[in-house]
């Protein structure tokens, strides 16, 4: 196990400096497990006020979070805050806001057969959750969960990334000062996870690799406990003729370069109607000049690789590749300017797995058709982006490909909005959270069935007649008034 973690997590990054041993992670999982068992992080009041609270050291810590995102990987102010702390704060104000109707019983139909009696849904909190989080955006991918699986009624335990030490360290301050261990962090690094999934938790979330996806999913099954993985893979950008070229253009960059291209749902590569490849390509051109000057190296709205090996595996992918925009590197800062690769083939190595850098192979494809066969030749991506002036060609791409999430005419933003899950499918995830659905992932829908004593049919009781029997089968079989409502509306819909 910890040899294939540490492939994946092999760089430069350290662990940080109050990472914990066995018998410490231990405690802390007793700790949070003692805390569920009282049943006090089920009432509303724990759930509101501890929301509240994280929400009001977030705001304390700002200047600290953001110089923590700046030491790591040279994260802009600007990104930092609305992409780590404003998403934060937002999903808590819309939690708080939404969370008396999310736990309110929600009532469903009896049928006839089991009459007199009354049905109901109500969400239980599953016990003790794991957060397991990345370092590409190490404030909003260890918070939202764990906003979540609090809102949900459980305590926490979140383990934040080795590779991103100055905001782990900061997160930690964070939590420490709950002073609860209902909600509680695990520092350090490859020993420390391993050590941390073998524990038993109710639920673990984690985002990041494939790879250690399945190695979560291995200790996991040890004490058969769900998971959500939020992982990544190749998110493609189809752009048809008809498309409006400038705002394209814009929002390909924007969403490609954001955080240096260290996004699990950054536009992966694109495959762009032959007809207006070459005016594409200038245009992303344009929009790096725009949004980042000539020279992109001294633009304080850029951010930085993250460690090392990180930047010669990108480095290694810029290989013998035609490079079109940019291609400018400096190992010493880490930096690897905006690029655009062209004369891509959908064999090279830069196509063969996420690239999770500024880097941007843009490919021409003779049709529609052409560009949903390549998509669907690989691995359900975890973000589909398409961009036309025909609500048709969307329609198609919806229908004839899989992904995690749609963003039409745009990139990255379907994320933003809370009503709406966010998650992989296959190889790009499973499971989801953000809003609501987050809420539902750390819960139970626990069904209820509450009978009557008023009465008490004996026609389910033994001795089994068959006049009972006749009455059970017609019972059964008879239709629901609701069901028949739902038939007709049906048939009127196909009319």
């Amino acid at each position: 196990m910890t040899s294939t973690i540490d492939q994946h997590r092999a760089g430069s990054g350290s662990p940080t400096g109050g990472a914990a041993d066995a018998a410490a992670i231990a405690g802390i999982v007793a700790g949070a497990r003692s805390a569920a068992s009282s049943g006090r992080t089920r009432t509303r009041e724990w759930r509101v006020a501890t929301l509240r609270t994280v929400r009001e050291l977030v705001v304390a810590h700002e200047g600290r979070i953001l110089a923590a995102l700046a030491a790591d990987f040279g994260k802009p102010e600007f990104e930092a805050w609305a992409t780590e702390i404003g998403f934060v704060l937002s999903d808590i104000d819309h939690t708080i806001a939404q969370l008396d109707r999310w736990m309110a019983p929600e009532k469903v139909p009896t049928p006839i057969a089991f009459q007199p009696g009354s049905s109901r849904i109500e969400r239980e909190p599953l016990g003790v959750a794991c957060v397991i989080a990345p370092w590409n955006y190490p404030v909003q991918l260890l918070l939202l969960p764990m906003v979540a699986a609090i809102a949900a009624g459980n305590a926490v335990v979140g383990k934040p990334s080795e590779l991103a030490p100055a905001t782990a360290d900061t997160m930690a301050a964070l939590v420490r000062e709950l002073d609860d261990p209902a909600v509680a962090l695990v520092l350090g690094g490859v020993d420390e996870t391993t050590e941390l999934l073998r524990q038993r938790f109710d639920h673990i979330l984690y985002t990041g690799n494939g790879r250690v996806a399945r190695i979560v999913m291995r200790a996991a099954a040890e004490h058969l406990t769900p998971v959500t993985l939020e992982l990544g893979g190749k998110s493609p950008t189809i752009v048809t003729a008809s498309a409006d070229l400038d705002i394209a253009a814009r929002r390909i960059a924007w969403g490609k370069f954001l955080n240096a291209g260290q996004t699990c749902i950054a536009p992966d590569y694109v495959l762009v109607e032959r007809s207006v490849h070459d005016q594409l390509v200038e245009r992303i051109a344009a929009r790096i000049r725009e949004f980042y000057g000539d020279d992109p190296k001294r633009s304080g709205d850029y951010a930085r690789i993250v460690n090392d090996a990180h930047f010669a595996r990108l480095e290694r992918l810029l290989a013998g590749a035609t490079v079109a925009v940019g291609g400018d590197r400096d190992a010493a800062t880490r930096y690897v300017a905006p690029t655009v690769l062209t004369g891509v083939s959908v064999d090279d190595p830069v196509m063969a797995d996420e690239i999770f850098g500024p880097i941007l192979p843009v490919i021409a494809i003779d049709s529609l058709d052409e560009a949903i066969e390549v998509v669907n030749r690989r691995d359900k991506p975890l973000a589909l982006y398409s961009f036309s002036a025909d609500d048709t060609d969307h329609e198609a791409l919806v229908a004839r490909t899989s992904s995690g999430g749609v963003c039409i005419n745009g990139t990255i933003m379907h994320v933003s909005n809370p009503h709406l899950p966010f998650g992989g499918v296959g190889p790009s995830g499973m499971g989801a959270y953000h809003g609501k659905a987050g809420f539902d992932t750390f819960s139970h829908r626990r069904a209820v069935h509450e009978r009557s004593t008023r009465v008490d049919p004996s026609l389910l009781y033994p001795p089994y007649t068959a006049k009972k029997f006749a009455l059970v089968k017609r019972g059964f079989t008879l239709p629901d008034p609701r069901d028949l409502v739902a038939r007709a509306r049906t048939a009127l819909r196909r009319r």
